[in-house]
């Protein structure tokens, strides 16, 4: 442990150093931008095995920047929700959840509330990866415009790294000139401690640890992690 303080430490200062970004600056172009949002819904929010308050912290984040977004003309909100086959093999590794046909499945009810709901693209996943038997890459290759992606949701260390990496690395392949940002304040992902953990025979999760880290990994894949979008 104590070789690894020096880099934690590293991180710890990387993130206290997050910059805040204008609204105005990252939509200053509408038409070009697009917010991708990976499983806000009940399953991680409010009810069933992977519930989480942590989680529940960022739903007013994330809608007050999908309203922000709207206000400025953006139209191009995705979301990209689990919807599980009854057996679905992800359950090996993840208690069951989500569901398709379930409460769990759906988005949170702060997020059905906005009044330009019915206007936002879903797309059902039946696994962590976005990618993966959905038709985002479909999306992305019909809206050619969209060169500045903005990606929120849980978790920061599971769906929402599968899903900026994606984005990222998929430009990468084609030498597009886009832009990916995580907003840390609309990520979040689970905790489960040590001897929680223990008793219910399952590992461990430190959220606090683990959040840090990924964040700290997109980062590294050109990814602009900042504090906020205001």
């Amino acid at each position: 442990m104590n070789d690894l303080q020096p880099f934690l430490e590293y991180i710890d200062d990387q993130l206290s150093q997050l910059s805040e970004r204008e609204s105005d600056i990252v939509f200053a172009k509408p038409e070009e931008s697009a917010i991708l949002s990976v499983d806000m819904t009940n399953a991680f929010c409010r009810e069933g095995n992977l519930a989480s308050e942590r989680i529940a912290g960022i739903i007013q984040p994330i809608t007050k920047l999908f309203r922000t977004a709207w206000k400025k003309g953006l139209r191009n909100i995705v979301l990209l929700q689990d919807c599980h086959t009854p057996n679905a093999e992800e359950f090996d590794a993840y208690a069951p959840h989500a569901i398709c046909g379930t409460a769990e499945s759906e988005a949170v009810d702060e997020i059905k509330s906005l009044p330009f709901y019915e206007q936002i693209t879903i797309f059902e996943k039946n696994s962590i990866d976005s990618a993966q038997n959905t038709r985002l890459d479909d999306w992305i290759a019909s809206h050619p415009q969209v060169k500045n992606y903005v990606i929120v949701g849980d978790c920061t260390d599971i769906c929402v790294y599968l899903l900026a990496i994606h984005i990222r690395t998929y430009a990468n392949a084609r030498d597009l000139d886009w832009h990916v940002i995580v907003p840390e304040n609309c990520v979040q992902t689970y905790d489960l401690p040590v001897e929680q953990a223990k008793a219910q025979g399952i590992a461990p999760h430190d959220g606090n640890l683990l959040h840090k880290v990924f964040l700290y990994h997109m980062a590294l894949n050109a990814i602009e992690v900042v504090k906020n979008i205001k």
